[in-house]
Parts: C-alpha cells; sequence; structure tokens
C-alpha cells in the first residue's frame, strides 16, 4: 500500500484536534468537533474545509478551448474569463471519467478542478486528447484549495480580500489578495450553502486557513472534516465521484442533463450519450427518503415493492438538517418517479423508502 499524502494543513489540522483518515490516497480530517456540530455550523453560520487534496489541471494555448470542448460536456468556448461551469469528462462509451469544474482564466487558458483520486489519471487522459499544441501543466502539488461555505462566509472573508466577494455572484471568480497573498476566489462549493472556494500557493494554504478562523470567530466559524462534508453535499444531492459517477456510468443516468451539450456534440463520448438520451438510460438516479428507523449507507441492496433486489444506494446517512435518513441510489427508470415505494436491505431487514424530490435541501434565498 502507497504511503498516504499529506495537504499543506496536515499539522494544522492536528492542532486543531481533528481525526485524520485516509481519503483520496491523502490523510484528510473526518470530523473535529463532531458531524453534526460541523454540518450545523455550515448551514447556520460558517465553517472551513482542507480541499487541498483536489487535483488542477491547466490548459494553455491557442487550442486550449477548442481541447476542452473536446475533453468535457459542459460549453466551453461560450464561458468568459472570470466565469465558471461544472462539466464531466466522459470515455467513448459515454461513462464517466471525472466530474470536474473548469475556470475559464483567458481566451487562451483554463483550468480543471479534478477529484484528488483521479488527479493522475485524468492528466493522461487530456493529455492523450488534447489537440497539439497545448500545454498541459498539472499544478496540483503547487496549488492550495480552502472552501469556506455558509450563510456568514461573505463577512468573514470580506476584510480579508482586496476584491468585492461580497458581491460577487455564483460560478464566477476574481483574482486577488487575501491576507497579503496572491489568491483566486470562486462564489462556489459542495455543501448546498453559499460560500466560496479560494485557491492559492500551497505555502500560504495554513496561514490563510488560521486568518480565516481568526476572522470568523465572531461569527462562529468552525473547521469542518470530511465527515460533514459527505452529509452536506448528500443534503444537496450533488455526485460524489466513485459513489454517483464512476467510468461505467453515464451523465445521463445520474441525471446530469443540464450539463450535457448534448445538441452541440463534438466531445468524447456524445455519440454514446446521444444515443442514450434517443433510446432511454438503463437505471437512474433517484433520491430517497427511509419511511422506517434505519440508515441506508452505500451499496445496500434497492428493493422493489416484491422485495427483489432492482438497484444499489450509493449514498446515504442521516440528514442533519432535516433529521430524516436519506440517500441516493440507482434504479431502473421505471421506479424513478417521486412518490415510487423502493425498499433498502439493511443487515438482511427490508425497511421502507420513497422516491422524493431532489435535493433534499435548498438554501434559503436572500
Amino acid at each position: 500500500m502507497s504511503e498516504l499524502r499529506r495537504t499543506p494543513l496536515f499539522d494544522l489540522h492536528r492542532s486543531l484536534g481533528a481525526r485524520m483518515v485516509p481519503f483520496g490516497g491523502f490523510e484528510m480530517p473526518v470530523q473535529y468537533e463532531g458531524i453534526k456540530a460541523e454540518h450545523g455550523a455550515v448551514r447556520e453560520r460558517a465553517g472551513l474545509f482542507d480541499v487541498s487534496h483536489m487535483g488542477q489541471i491547466h490548459l494553455e494555448g491557442p487550442e486550449a478551448v477548442a481541447s476542452a470542448e473536446r475533453l468535457v460536456t459542459c460549453p466551453v468556448a461560450s464561458l468568459r474569463p472570470g466565469r465558471v461551469r461544472y462539466g464531466v469528462l466522459c470515455n467513448e462509451s459515454g461513462g464517466s471519467v471525472d466530474d470536474v469544474t473548469v475556470y475559464r482564466m483567458a481566451e487562451d487558458r483554463l483550468f480543471l478542478c479534478v477529484n484528488a483520486s483521479n488527479i493522475d489519471k485524468d492528466r493522461a487522459w487530456i493529455e492523450a486528447h488534447a489537440l497539439p499544441g497545448v500545454v498541459v501543466d498539472d499544478r496540483s502539488e503547487t496549488t492550495g484549495l480552502i472552501a469556506l461555505q455558509g450563510p456568514r462566509s461573505p463577512e468573514v472573508l470580506a476584510p480579508l480580500a482586496e476584491a468585492d466577494v461580497a458581491g460577487l455572484k455564483f460560478f464566477r471568480f476574481v483574482e486577488t489578495q487575501v491576507a497579503g497573498s496572491p489568491a483566486l476566489i470562486s462564489r462556489s462549493g459542495y455543501t448546498g450553502s453559499d460560500g466560496y472556494e479560494i485557491y492559492l500557493q500551497a505555502d500560504h494554504t495554513a496561514d490563510l486557513f488560521q486568518a480565516l478562523l481568526d476572522a470568523g470567530r465572531d461569527a462562529g466559524i468552525a473547521p469542518v472534516g470530511l465527515g460533514a462534508r459527505d452529509t452536506l453535499r448528500l443534503e444537496a444531492a450533488l455526485p460524489l465521484y466513485g459513489h454517483e459517477l464512476d467510468d461505467e456510468t453515464s451523465p445521463l443516468e445520474a441525471g446530469l442533463q443540464r450539463f450535457v451539450k448534448l445538441d452541440a456534440g463534438g466531445f468524447l463520448g456524445a455519440e454514446a450519450l446521444a444515443q442514450q438520451a434517443a433510446n432511454g438510460v438503463g437505471k437512474q438516479l433517484v433520491g430517497f427518503e427511509l419511511s422506517e428507523r434505519g440508515v441506508a449507507r452505500a451499496d445496500h441492496p434497492l428493493l422493489d415493492a416484491s422485495g427483489s433486489p432492482v438497484g444499489r444506494v450509493t449514498s446515504g446517512a442521516p440528514s442533519p438538517t432535516l433529521g430524516t435518513c436519506i440517500g441516493l441510489g440507482y434504479v431502473p427508470p421505471a421506479l424513478a418517479a417521486e412518490g415510487a415505494e423502493l425498499g433498502v436491505e439493511i443487515r438482511g431487514r427490508r425497511v421502507s423508502a420513497r422516491v422524493v424530490a431532489t435535493p433534499f435541501y435548498r438554501r434559503p434565498r436572500s
């Protein structure tokens, strides 16, 4: 087994009392005070995450945008500098190599933020399919990434940033100084709450993390680990690669149609996805809520009304915000309608569940 890698914040996590676990090849904090308390901090106040394990793969040159159009399912040519889009890297059969966010830095320059466990795979895939002359530069090792999430995030970040981050719109970014360090600040996140993702030099990350903790003390900020990050993204019904998405699962099966430029085509896997769109998918991702006591977990069988296995749970947990047990999973399309009755096999027992609308949680709009 290879040795686990560490982010620039490892020592700070230990000093804050974090419990560390393996994740995506890294040693990462799963919790500090506790998952429920950290989850509540993000929904009600502000939470601070280390996401420096994520990868950043830059493309530069006259054909950088054309290469990205060929690689990802979302439109890139129409993306203006300073804006972000979510998309999927697909293989020729329509399966998901990874889900990514695309940052348009300039006319001939952009980068993809990729999942930690897929950095090497994604870099090789991009290098193999980028157009000639495009410089592919993996800056994952030298880039730190902090996520500041929650309704009080703007008041925490604004005093430290030179740019007007409070006025920054969703899925837009600005390059500015934050607490004396050059940084790229994006109004985005993976929690379903308002907030920011902050990219900066790896060796400046610990200082900024501490500066944000200090600045947010009166706002009730809390460091947050992977445990609450998972319950937050589940409430928002956001996919996690390796659970809802993988090389054998298409973005259409995962309910990500709005991030696929089917009409334009031109990307790897477009033909296979067009056939799926025309003929129907064989499985469909749904959200469900348990009607009885129990907790659905990944890989628990999903059952139809007769008790026959029809699919599997991809993610499941108690929802701290809603007070119910929720989950995501794949079922045949005939069982994907809202209100459809399902069962989850938990320790040999059938627990009743029903399909519900997603996301499970929507943040209040100001």
